[in-house]
């Protein structure tokens, strides 16, 4: 691969490969794989920085995206090798928290895909907002510190 640079440092990274099955009918990929992709990579993350699933469900409490914004830079097809990165970039320590996608194609290192999802916490037994357990606080901080120091800075 290429060297890539990435929009922040120490990204926590996952490597991939269109399928035909995630192309669309102009023939490139649909922006459904890439929403897959992202929530695929985001449980991975979280996993990594003691948010996963089982804290989630013994809190009673998980961070429920509310709003993402995509912005495609350039076309991938069948067959493209694709390195799909993500950072927690925010959050205020009581309800709300976000995260920043960044894709590139590894055969060239050429951003196709930057996108940011916003989470919200919610209670699981009946999705209205609340604040974060400690648990959560905590993932969230240990996220940032990983990702404070932008490249180039």
């Amino acid at each position: 691969m290429n060297t890539t640079e990435w929009d922040r440092s120490n990204p926590y990274m996952s490597t991939l490969e269109v399928k035909p099955e995630h192309t669309d009918r102009l023939g490139h990929t649909n922006n459904v794989a890439y929403l897959e992709w992202m929530e695929d990579i985001s449980w991975q993350h979280i996993e990594t920085i003691g948010m996963g699933w089982d804290v989630q469900e013994r809190e009673g409490k998980a961070m429920a995206i509310v709003r993402t914004e995509v912005d495609y830079l350039h076309a991938s097809y069948a067959d493209d090798r694709l390195v799909l990165a993500t950072w927690i970039t925010e959050s205020d320590d009581r309800l709300f928290s976000a995260r920043h996608f960044q894709m590139v194609r590894a055969v060239d290192g050429k951003t196709i895909m930057r996108a940011q999802s916003r989470y919200v916490c919610i209670l699981l037994a009946s999705g209205k907002p609340c604040r974060m357990p400690k648990a959560f606080v905590e993932g969230h901080r240990k996220a940032l510190q990983v990702h404070a120091t932008d490249p180039g800075s």
